[in-house]
């Protein structure tokens, strides 16, 4: 009886898990075997392998053993996967709910189109929850008073569209999405005279709030000083004080404008930095016990998110050690076939739902409802003052906030701003001499914060869990073009490669204070970007040896062969089954095959030399927001499954250089086959060329095919770099071939 009433249930399938652990120790013994061919060739007799390059067989051997290494962390994923439903009906009475602060970040106006950051903000202001308990927190991280100006318009048109969807019971509350929908047939469920004559005075309510935000773009167009100088006081302003509407008597929510100082001589931690201002304004103001935090571009596709999040947090069998519920990040621009992924399929199917079965996903960064306390760090509340002012800092209203236990003040949530105060805690200076991103809220040291906060949080006992309802609670941009892509995969990887380096590393830190399968998982995202080392090798080496005669892998004849067949076979058909039976396609399972191959030659490599270059002090870590403005020609060509080439240099002439090397030798190695007769020594090595072509073949219908504007233009920078790079690559490997 205690059991249906629960807030949430937890669901195991158990057939998966039996299959996940088959294939685990099969795949596994397939490994130990490759090893001891390996091992016995190098340990073998000198006279025996006289004749035999040993350099190659090192570089071949050392790819296959980090691959292994890393696939073995990935199998924490595999280990219990589990799915979870919930039972918001069964919560608690609105008057009982908790109450729920919003952080919507934004950085740059000009990237970051602001109707959509409006519209982000007009859906989470429309959660169904009671308005009265919900308090939305704009960062705007480039102190432009474009967004100031248009959150005060948003405002005043969010006292007719909440209203609108409460009465009504609108699904979708993000205005551009719903209207978008219904031009396309689409999210209407009333049909009544009375429905559609405010559904058309809404429509223009909106078109009129549009042109609002295009006046304001066009009165501040020369303001540019906070986004580019980066050099701002702070600023925090109520939007509007009276939290009644004008319209009807229904209670708006209570919205926040956060401009934090910056300074170009003090380091502002980029969004971990912008989250830690807005928990410590939010602390003075409302001091809500759980924290949505959403990016400006996701917006609330659904109203429930809050109440499914608190089935969670309010379990008791779970509440007391969980510190968010994560949901997947979805993207409501993507075309039926993801050309570039940008779905992430595997992480929210696969991963996240694998780290559920064991202590929780990993944050991040959107979407997630956290627990306030879990930021507060390793202090004890019952510490004195003295103590916490050197922990957290000066400010006695956030210290009184923390001894409050996330119990707002009522003499000043929804009625006053501490102004003071809240300036102060924006401040470039407060952080300084406390534990700030160290120890206490979003930590800093990568732009990475969303993955280091969770490891974190997981390490001082705290539980997550992923929360994923057939209907997509949040939806946001994907990436659409090649370029975002890299730009973006470049920037995560040097981050999660920054952790794996740290002295935060899963592998040392993890084993201590969690369980050794979720420390396998961090570490497998954290080591993630070494893909590069092995699929550059095996993108080269063999080739070269394929076209001088050396046999790196066993004969048709040999019984190891099946081995060698065995593995990569193993991992593919993995890989298919666990796409089909997420709701993909074959031909999803190639783009992801290929996607995975381009990121570990460009994004992978550039990742690990930031990293790499920032461990020794060489370079500091830069963010660049992803491009959010859409532009209709990449938009065209992503529908059309079309990858549009126009990106730089640096990542093209990689993936051109190593294409020019594998077809030159496969045709290479079918002449040398077909006139030596030794196919059955160079079967592997004809194969790995092929399959790296067939996979790849966009690259060569870009360059040789296709004449639109997504094209690569063959010009003779590109050309040149490429065939010169893969004239050194060649001549380097076959000189230490010939030496060692």
């Amino acid at each position: 009886m205690e059991e249906t009433l629960s807030l949430s249930l937890i669901h195991v399938n158990n057939s998966l898990v039996f299959t996940n652990r088959l294939h685990i120790i099969l795949h596994f013994t397939a490994l130990c075997f490759l090893v001891y061919y390996r091992l016995c060739f190098f340990f073998q007799n000198p006279q025996t392998r006289r004749g035999t390059t040993l350099f190659p067989w090192l570089l071949v051997f050392a790819s296959e053993i980090i691959l292994s290494f890393i696939w073995i962390l990935g199998q924490g994923f595999r280990w219990h996967p589990i799915s979870r439903t919930v039972f918001p009906e069964r919560l608690p009475q609105d008057d009982k709910l908790p109450l729920i602060d919003v952080f919507i970040c934004t950085a740059d106006p000009t990237k970051e189109p602001t109707l959509d950051v409006m519209n982000t903000l007009l859906s989470a202001m429309a959660l169904d929850y009671p308005p009265e308990k919900l308090h939305v927190y704009v960062s705007d991280d480039g102190g432009s008073s474009v967004t100031l100006s248009a959150m005060r318009e948003a405002w005043k048109f969010a006292k007719w569209w909440i209203p609108f969807c409460m009465r009504y019971r609108i699904e979708c509350r993000c205005p551009k999405a719903y209207f978008s929908a219904s031009e396309n047939g689409g999210g209407d469920s009333d049909g009544s005279i009375e429905f559609l004559a405010d559904k058309k005075m809404i429509k223009e309510k909106y078109e009129a709030f549009k042109e609002d935000i295009e006046r304001v773009k066009e009165d501040h167009s020369g303001d540019t000083t906070g986004i580019k100088g980066q050099n701002h006081p702070p600023i925090i302003e109520v939007i509007q004080e009276n939290s009644s509407s004008e319209i009807e008597q229904v209670k708006l929510p209570f919205l926040v404008y956060v401009s934090r100082e910056k300074k170009p001589s003090h380091p502002h931690h980029f969004k971990a930095g912008a989250l830690n201002v807005l928990y410590r304004v939010s602390a003075v103001i409302s001091n809500a016990p759980y924290i949505l935090v959403l990016d400006c571009d996701m917006f609330c596709n659904a109203p429930a998110s809050a109440r499914q999040a608190l089935c969670f947090h309010l379990d008791p069998k779970i509440s007391l050690s969980l510190a968010f519920v994560q949901f997947p990040q979805k993207y409501h621009n993507i075309s039926k076939n993801d050309i570039y992924d940008s779905q992430h399929r595997s992480a929210y199917k696969v991963l996240w739902q694998g780290m559920d079965g064991l202590r929780g996903p990993v944050l991040s960064g959107t979407g997630f409802y956290m627990k306030r306390e879990s930021l507060y760090g390793n202090y004890k509340i019952k510490a004195t003052d003295l103590e916490l002012r050197q922990y957290v800092g000066t400010s006695n209203g956030f210290i009184k906030s923390l001894k409050q236990h996330c119990t707002p003040d009522s003499d000043t949530v929804g009625h006053t701003l501490p102004e003071e105060e809240t300036l102060l805690l924006a401040s470039c200076n407060y952080e300084i001499g406390t534990e700030w991103g160290k120890e206490v809220g979003f930590l800093y040291g990568t732009v990475c914060e969303d993955v280091h906060t969770g490891f974190t949080l997981n390490c001082n006992g705290w539980n997550s869990v992923l929360c994923d309802p057939p209907q997509p609670q949040f939806l946001g941009n994907g990436t659409t073009n090649l370029n975002d892509l890299l730009i973006q995969g470049t920037r995560w990887y040097c981050g999660l490669l920054d952790i794996g380096l740290s002295r935060f590393c899963p592998l040392i830190c993890g084993p201590l204070r969690m369980s050794l399968l979720q420390s396998l998982c961090y570490a497998q995202l954290t080591y993630f970007p070494l893909y590069c080392l092995p699929l550059w090798c095996l993108a080269i080496v063999p080739q070269l040896c394929l076209v001088d005669g050396i046999p790196l892998y066993p004969k048709v004849s040999d019984p190891f062969f099946f081995i060698f067949l065995f593995i990569p076979l193993s991992a593919l058909t993995k890989h298919l089954v666990e796409v089909l039976s997420t709701g993909g396609t074959i031909r999803k399972w190639i783009i992801e095959q290929r996607i995975w191959m381009i990121s570990s030659i460009t994004s992978h490599l550039y990742g690990c030399l930031d990293a790499l270059l920032k461990k020794f002090g060489l370079k500091e870590a830069s963010f660049l927001p992803t491009n959010k403005v859409e532009d209709d020609e990449q938009t065209r060509l992503y529908q059309m499954d079309k990858f549009d080439f126009r990106t730089s240099n640096m990542f093209l002439v990689p993936m051109v250089a190593l294409l020019i090397i594998n077809i030159s030798c496969f045709i290479g190695g079918i002449y040398r086959v077909l006139s030596v007769g030794d196919w059955d020594k160079m079967f592997i090595q004809l194969l790995l060329p092929a399959y790296i072509i067939v996979v790849n073949s966009p690259i060569i219908e870009g360059l040789v095919i296709r004449k639109d504007v997504g094209r690569i233009y063959p010009s003779t920078a590109l050309v040149v770099t490429s065939n010169i790079l893969a004239t050194i690559i060649t001549s380097t490997i076959y000189s230490l071939l010939r030496k060692v």
